[in-house]
C-alpha cells in the first residue's frame, strides 16, 4: 500500500517540475511584456532583471504555501488516501490546461486555475465520500471553502473593469502632457513622473512583492500599511530630485530604468505569490506522505490529515530551486515567447499581420465605439479636439523612429508597469483577490486604446483578441473544475490503472500540443517571412521579386493540376488528399503575398512608381489561378471520397490529353518568364486557342452523349463540366500571367529600368 503513495510523491514531484514549466510560460507575459514590447534593454538585459526578480521573490514565498493545503477546503475532514489523489487529480488537470493555454499562447491565470482545480477535486472526494459513508457528515459545506471561490470570481470582475479604464484614463493623462515626441517635455515633467513611477514601484515592491517574506515580519508589514501617507510623500520628494539631477547632469533616458525597475518588481512579486500555484500542492503531498510515514498509522483510508491545518515553513532550497527552473523557462520556453507576443501584438502601436480574425462581438463593439465618437465630435468644441489631436499626432515619431520592432514607447511601457502596480498592491493592501495577469493584461489593452493604437484598420481584430483571451479566463475557472472534478473520480475509483490511464493521456496531449505549437509557429514566421521580405524590398528589386514570385507558383501550380487529374483518373484517393494540402498551401502564400502588397508598394521609389501596377496584376492573377486549383480538385476529391463512378474511357481519355496540354501550356510559359524572351508569345496563345477548342469541343461531346445515351450518371457528367470550365478559367489566367509579365519587362526595359537582380 505504501508503494502506492510512494509513487503518488514522485509522480507529484514530477508534476511540480513540470507545472513549473508550463506556469512560468504563461505568467512571465506579467513582467516581461511591457520591457520586451518597447525594447527597454537587449533581451538578455531584460531576463537578467527578470531572473533577479524570480529569484528573490521564491524565496519570499514561503509564507503563500498553505493556501494550496487549506486555502480551498478544510484538510481535517479529509483522510490520507483521499487528500492524495485530490492532490494528484489537481497536478494533473493543471500541467495540461495550462499546456493547452500556453500551445495557442493565451495567457490566462495560474492562481484561478489551481483554486478551481482544488476546489474541483475537493468537490469530487467529497461527494465520495457523503455517498460511500452514510456516518460522514452530509454538508458539502463541511469539506469546501466555498466563499473563496466566489471572492476570486468577483476579484476578476471587478480587476477587469478597473484594470482596463485605469490603465486607459491614466495613459491617456500622460500621452497628453508628453506626446509621442517625449523626449522635448520629458526634460521639464520628465522627474516628476519618474519620481511617481519609482514611488508606486517601491510601494508596490513592500506591500506586494514581500508580503510572504519572511523577512519582513508582520509588524514590520503593519507600520508600512499606517505610515502609506509618509511613505508615498518621502519617496516621491526623493527620487524626483534623484531624477532631476541624473537628468541635468547625465542626460540619461530614465524611462528605461523605470520600466527595468518596473520589470524587476512584478517579477519578484509573481514569484512571491505564485509560486505556490506550481510546488505548493506538490510540497503538501510531500508533507502528507511524511506525517503519515512518521505517525506509524498502517491505513491510509483512517488516517485524519489534521497536520495540513496548521502553519508550514518551506526549505528555502526548495524555494531557490524552483526559482532557477523558472528562470530557465523564461530564457529556453518558446511558448513563453507565444504568450508574451500575444499581449504585444494586441498592444502595438503599429498595424501588421493580425493574430485574431474578426468576431460578431467585436464588430459590435467597434461599430458603437465608432457611434459614440461621432457624438462626441459634435459636443466636443473643434479647437479643444484639435489641440488634443496634436498631442496624440504621430508622425513624427513614426519619421525619427531608429529601431525596428518596438511595438510601443517607453512612456506607454512605463504606464502599463505602474498602473499594474498600483493597482495590485492596492488591491493586497486592501486584501481583494485578484490576477496579476489579469490586471496587467487589461493595463496593457487599456493603454493602447488611450494611445490609439486600436485604429480603424486594426481595431476590430484586437477587440476579438481581448475578447477572446477573458473569454479563455472565465473558462479556466470552468475547465479546471470539471476535468479535475471528472479526474479525482477515475483516480479514486481506477486506482493505479486509473492513475496510469490519466498519466498516459497527459502525457499523449502535451506531446500533440508541442506538434501544434511547433505548426502554428511556422505559420506565423512564414507569414513574419512575407511581411519582412516585403517590407525590405526595394523599388528596383521589385520586377526579381514578381518574377521569382510567379515562377514558384506556377511550377506548384503546373504540377499540382497536371497529378489531380493523373490520380483522378487512378482513383488513388490518397494522393488526391496529400494533394488538398499542397492546394490550401499554396492559396496561403498567394493570399499572403497580395495581402501584403502594401508594404512593396510603398518602398518604390519614385521612378518606379509604374510597376508597383504590374506586380498588383500579377498577384492578381496568380490568386485566381490558384482558386481554379481549388475549384478544380475539392469536386474531384469529394467524388472519389464518396466511391462515384469515373466518367466513360472516351471522356477520361479526351480529358488526360488536355491535361498534357495544359502541362505543355505550363511549361512553355514558365520557360518564356524565365528567359524574359517574349518572341515566341504567338506560339502560346496558339496553344491556348487550341486548349480552348478541346474544352469546347469535349463539352459538346458530352452533351451530345447526355441526349443520345440515358444511362450517363449525373455526378460524373456535373463533375466534367465543372472541371472543363475550370480549366479553362486557368489557361486564361495562364497567359494573362504571361502577357502581364511582357508588359513588366517592356516598360523596364523603355524606361531604362533595372529588371533583373544582375543587372
Amino acid at each position: 500500500m505504501h508503494t502506492l503513495y510512494l509513487f503518488i510523491v514522485i509522480t507529484l514531484v514530477i508534476l511540480a517540475v513540470s507545472d513549473l514549466i508550463v506556469g512560468v510560460s504563461n505568467d512571465a507575459v506579467n513582467f516581461l511584456n511591457s520591457a520586451l514590447g518597447a525594447k527597454a534593454a537587449p533581451f538578455r538585459i531584460i531576463l537578467l532583471v527578470a531572473a533577479l526578480g524570480v529569484l528573490i521573490g521564491a524565496t519570499f514565498s514561503s509564507g503563500m504555501m498553505e493556501v494550496a493545503r487549506k486555502g480551498i477546503f478544510h484538510p481535517e475532514h479529509f483522510y490520507f488516501n483521499e487528500i492524495m489523489l485530490l492532490f494528484l487529480a489537481v497536478m494533473l488537470t493543471d500541467v495540461i490546461m495550462l499546456d493547452f493555454f500556453n500551445t495557442y499562447g493565451l495567457p490566462t491565470s495560474t492562481t484561478v486555475s489551481i483554486v478551481f482545480e482544488l476546489l474541483g477535486a475537493a468537490v469530487a472526494i467529497s461527494i465520495i465520500k457523503i455517498v460511500r459513508n452514510p456516518d460522514a457528515p452530509q454538508d458539502l459545506g463541511t469539506y469546501i471553502n466555498s466563499g473563496k471561490a466566489l471572492a476570486i470570481i468577483f476579484g476578476i470582475l471587478i480587476s477587469v473593469v478597473i484594470a482596463f479604464l485605469a490603465g486607459a484614463f491614466i495613459q491617456w493623462l500622460v500621452r497628453l502632457v508628453f506626446t509621442f515626441n517625449y523626449e522635448r517635455t520629458f526634460k521639464y515633467f520628465g522627474a516628476l513622473w519618474g519620481g511617481f513611477s519609482f514611488t508606486a514601484i517601491t510601494y508596490f515592491i513592500l506591500i506586494k512583492g514581500a508580503k510572504g517574506s519572511s523577512i519582513i515580519t508582520p509588524d514590520s508589514l503593519m507600520w508600512i500599511k499606517s505610515h502609506t501617507i509618509l511613505i508615498l510623500g518621502l519617496s516621491f520628494i526623493v527620487w524626483s530630485a534623484v531624477l532631476q539631477v541624473v537628468l541635468s547632469l547625465f542626460k540619461v533616458d530614465i524611462l528605461k530604468f523605470i520600466v527595468l525597475v518596473g520589470t524587476f518588481g512584478l517579477a519578484m512579486a509573481f514569484a512571491g505569490n505564485d509560486l505556490v500555484n506550481f510546488i505548493g500542492v506538490p510540497l503538501a503531498g510531500v508533507a502528507s506522505f511524511q506525517e503519515f510515514i512518521h505517525s506509524g498509522a498502517t491505513d491510509p483510508s483512517a488516517f485524519a490529515m489534521t497536520a495540513l491545518a496548521g502553519p508550514v515553513k518551506t526549505p528555502t532550497l526548495y524555494l531557490l530551486l524552483a526559482g532557477l527552473i523558472m528562470v530557465l523557462t523564461m530564457a529556453f520556453s518558446k511558448k513563453a515567447r507565444t504568450v508574451t507576443a500575444t499581449t504585444i501584438d494586441l498592444s502595438r502601436q503599429e498595424e501588421g499581420q493580425e493574430r485574431f480574425e474578426s468576431s460578431v462581438l467585436a464588430r459590435a463593439i467597434v461599430r458603437q465605439t465608432v457611434g459614440l465618437s461621432n457624438f462626441f465630435k459634435y459636443i466636443v468644441p473643434e479647437s479643444v479636439r484639435v489641440s488634443v489631436n496634436k498631442r496624440f499626432d504621430r508622425t513624427e515619431y513614426n519619421r525619427l523612429k531608429k529601431e525596428k520592432g518596438v511595438a510601443f514607447d517607453m512612456v506607454r511601457a512605463s504606464v502599463n508597469l505602474v498602473v499594474a502596480s498600483i493597482l495590485i498592491a492596492l488591491g493586497t493592501s486592501l486584501k481583494l483577490p485578484l490576477s496579476t495577469t489579469y490586471v496587467t493584461f487589461m493595463v496593457a489593452m487599456g493603454t493602447s486604446l488611450a494611445d490609439r493604437a486600436w485604429g480603424r484598420e486594426s481595431a476590430v481584430y484586437r477587440v476579438s483578441g481581448v475578447i477572446i483571451v477573458i473569454t479563455g479566463w472565465f473558462m479556466t475557472a470552468l475547465i479546471a473544475f470539471t476535468i479535475a472534478f471528472i479526474i479525482a473520480y477515475i483516480i479514486f475509483y481506477g486506482k493505479i490503472y486509473g492513475i496510469l490511464a490519466v498519466l498516459s493521456l497527459d502525457a499523449y496531449l502535451i506531446i500533440k500540443n508541442r506538434f501544434v505549437h511547433s505548426k502554428r509557429e511556422e505559420e506565423k514566421h512564414r507569414k513574419e517571412k512575407i511581411i519582412n521580405e516585403s517590407k525590405e524590398v526595394k523599388g528596383s528589386d521589385v520586377f526579381s521579386k514578381c518574377k521569382s514570385e510567379t515562377l514558384s507558383v506556377l511550377e506548384q501550380a503546373s504540377d499540382i493540376f497536371y497529378n489531380t487529374l493523373i490520380y483522378f483518373s487512378k482513383e488513388n484517393r490518397k494522393k488526391l488528399k496529400a494533394i488538398q494540402k499542397r492546394i490550401s498551401e499554396l492559396n496561403k502564400k498567394v493570399k499572403d503575398l497580395k495581402d501584403n502588397v502594401y508594404f512593396t508598394i510603398r518602398n518604390l521609389e519614385e521612378n518606379s512608381i509604374e510597376t508597383g501596377h504590374y506586380y498588383v496584376q500579377t498577384l492578381d492573377y496568380l490568386r485566381e489561378t490558384a482558386h481554379c486549383l481549388t475549384y478544380i480538385h475539392n469536386p474531384i476529391f469529394k467524388h472519389i471520397d464518396n466511391n462515384h463512378p469515373l466518367f466513360p474511357k472516351e471522356q477520361m481519355d479526351a480529358l488526360l490529353i488536355i491535361n498534357d496540354e495544359i502541362a505543355t501550356l505550363f511549361k512553355h510559359i514558365e520557360e518564356t518568364i524565365r528567359n524574359d524572351d517574349f518572341e515566341n508569345v504567338s506560339l502560346i496563345l496558339d496553344l491556348q486557342k487550341e486548349i480552348l477548342n478541346d474544352i469546347k469541343g469535349l463539352q459538346k461531346k458530352h452533351v451530345k452523349m447526355i441526349k443520345k445515351h440515358g444511362d450517363i450518371k449525373t455526378r460524373p457528367s456535373v463533375l466534367l463540366f465543372n472541371i472543363l470550365g475550370e480549366s479553362k478559367n486557368l489557361v486564361l489566367y495562364l497567359v494573362n500571367i504571361l502577357k502581364a509579365q511582357r508588359d513588366f519587362v517592356i516598360y523596364q526595359k523603355e524606361n531604362n529600368l533595372p529588371h533583373s537582380k544582375d543587372e
